[in-house]
């Protein structure tokens, strides 16, 4: 096993490349832009449909204003996320271009826009009235969308960094300028889908939109099967295994598929047909099945370190993690521990998610249990998260206990045989401790901080150490925000943290002087170099166990941080 480990580090290079692809940054960036009006209008269809569950039916006009603000928001999906992925694309081309010729984001975020209403929206003219069919902006054209959104921003890069403009005199003020400067990219972009989408529908009769999904039709039913769901999730999990954040590489390529899939499962839910609310793949099997707790279907080990161990550290880490990694936090078990890179676990960590995934399938294929009908937070507790996202099925709490049996003895003799080894090299250092004489007395206070001890004459505005703390979902980012704050408040210093998930950060950068990165985002560590760069911002990278363990001692990051920006 630890051959095999060795030589999977021997890939790392590469999947670190495929997870720093600009690409699935883009589609995941721009997602994390969107997740606020995806889990919010679930709200309103929990409201609308769950009181069916147990015979109460809302009177039509509630039913239908409570629907209402679904299909205004999640009905104008696609045509959001040709703006969000074109937006976040953008940022990173323009970390290419110098500061004084930077792409206009605003301006290819409404060109992104009218260029996937050209491919994805049909239009009737009748007695004078233009009446446009919407049915492809709202999740079913999101494949669309991303193609818009790589295309789109690549036109406005072309022309900006060869000086393809409109050339005006010098008199001419430098914002109007600009303004024409914008013309011709938006021109070639515009131009460009318009023909293209006079041509496709003069040879298909059907919008670009349209024909993406009858075409990969096919490939979304093979990927709802047993083979495709354990290819998905035994990626995820391989890739975090080796260090990477697997759903950074995965999740980009199946988003649209899940999102798609809920939809579908959702009407047929709502006509009467619960055997045809059978899609497996999902936000929700990724978050409260294949990753029960965390990647890597990580609750049940995390309880076992806690409560189980014999080890006095690995009971330390185990009851240090109990709390998040309820919360699809798993971070502190994943690094504490540690389990990635970790040979004793690898079969677990790997077939955990699948076995899950597998499990789920038979109960909606077999017992017909409907999948997954509502998108609901991440953080939401697996178990309840798994009930509530299948309507309240009963069958989904008996699934529940099940896949928690069934991860446990999966895990158990991986588990024992990890303790039995911690606790080997535990009593083995006290020996030798006790026969060296070398015990020390280490002093539980923690050294206090005053205000003098921060350079804020260092900081940009020079009142207060500005710091922010990114992770991949904004989980231990927050912990570790959290605690420094806290300090901060105790200690009355004048500190201030704010956390966010990767993607979401590029608007705060602007005012932070020092951008803590978490170890699961190392790979994206020389993308944000250039940003800080660009925005006069020092970066601080971190190794798992320091990570892990200033969340839980804010002093210690306190004082990194007044070493690095004393540098």
């Amino acid at each position: 096993m630890d051959g095999l480990v060795k030589r999977i580090e021997k890939a790392q290079p590469f999947f670190r490349k495929v997870a720093t692809n600009q690409y699935l940054r883009a589609i995941r960036d721009g997602f994390i832009a969107l997740m606020p009006i995806i889990i919010f209008s679930s709200f309103f269809l929990l409201i609308a449909n769950v009181p069916q569950i147990w015979g109460f039916v809302w009177p039509k006009k509630v039913a239908t204003a409570l629907n209402l603000f679904y299909n205004l928001s999640m009905g104008f999906l696609s045509l959001m996320a040709a703006s969000t992925v074109a937006k976040a694309l953008t940022g990173s081309l323009n970390l290419k271009l110098p500061k004084t010729n930077q792409i206009p984001v605003a301006g290819v975020q409404y060109t992104a826009q009218i260029s996937f209403a050209f491919v994805a929206i049909d239009t009737l003219l009748n007695k004078g009235n233009l009446y446009l069919a919407t049915d492809m902006i709202g999740t079913k054209g999101l494949i669309c969308a991303f193609l818009v959104a790589f295309i789109v921003p690549n036109i406005y890069y072309f022309c900006f960094k060869h000086n393809v403009t409109i050339t005006l005199p010098d008199v001419v003020p430098q914002n109007i300028a600009q303004a024409f400067k914008n013309i011709v990219p938006f021109a070639i972009a515009t131009t460009f889908f318009w023909a293209f989408t006079l041509i496709f529908r003069a040879l298909t009769n059907m919008n670009l939109a349209a024909w993406i999904i009858k075409s990969l039709t096919p490939l979304f039913t093979a990927a709802d099967g047993y083979v495709g769901l354990a290819i998905i999730y035994g990626a995820m999990a391989f890739f975090w295994f080796i260090g990477i954040q697997g759903p950074s590489i995965v999740e980009p390529a199946v988003t649209a598929i899940y999102l798609t899939n809920v939809e579908a499962n959702l009407r047929a839910f709502n006509s009467g047909n619960i055997q045809g609310a059978n899609h497996i793949l999902s936000q929700g099997i990724q978050m409260f099945v294949a990753t029960l707790g965390g990647t890597g279907a990580t609750l049940v080990v995390t309880f076992m370190f806690a409560f189980l161990s014999k080890s006095k550290q690995l009971k330390a880490v185990g009851r240090a993690s109990t709390i998040p990694v309820i919360f699809g936090v798993n971070e502190p078990i994943l690094f504490g521990a540690p389990l990635i890179l970790n040979p004793i676990f690898f079969i677990p960590f790997i077939f955990a998610p699948i076995l899950n995934v597998w499990i789920f399938k038979i109960f909606v294929d077999v017992l017909h249990m409907p999948s997954f009908i509502y998108n609901l937070p991440w953080t939401t507790p697996p178990t309840l998260g798994l009930w509530m996202g299948t309507g309240f099925n009963i069958l989904a709490l008996l699934l529940g206990i099940l896949l928690l049996v069934v991860d446990s003895l999966l895990y158990y003799p991986f588990f024992k045989a990890y303790d039995a080894s911690m606790l080997a090299q535990e009593e083995k250092k006290e020996e030798l401790e006790e026969k060296d004489n070398k015990k020390s007395v280490v002093s539980s206070a923690e050294p206090k901080f005053n205000e003098s001890e921060i350079p804020l004459g260092k900081t940009k505005d020079q009142q207060a150490l500005n710091v922010l703390v990114l992770c991949a979902g904004g989980g231990t980012s927050g912990i570790l925000a959290k605690s420094l704050n806290k300090l901060a408040k105790e200690d009355k210093l004048p500190l201030n943290a704010a956390a966010a998930a990767f993607g979401s950060h590029h608007d705060l950068i602007s005012g932070m002087d020092v951008v803590i990165l978490a170890p699961q985002m190392d790979t994206m560590k020389d993308e944000l170099a250039k940003e800080c760069k660009q925005n006069n911002a020092r970066m601080i990278t971190t190794t798992g166990k320091q990570y892990i363990y200033m969340t839980q001692h804010a002093n210690e990051c306190l004082k990194l941080l007044i070493n690095d920006i004393n540098k």
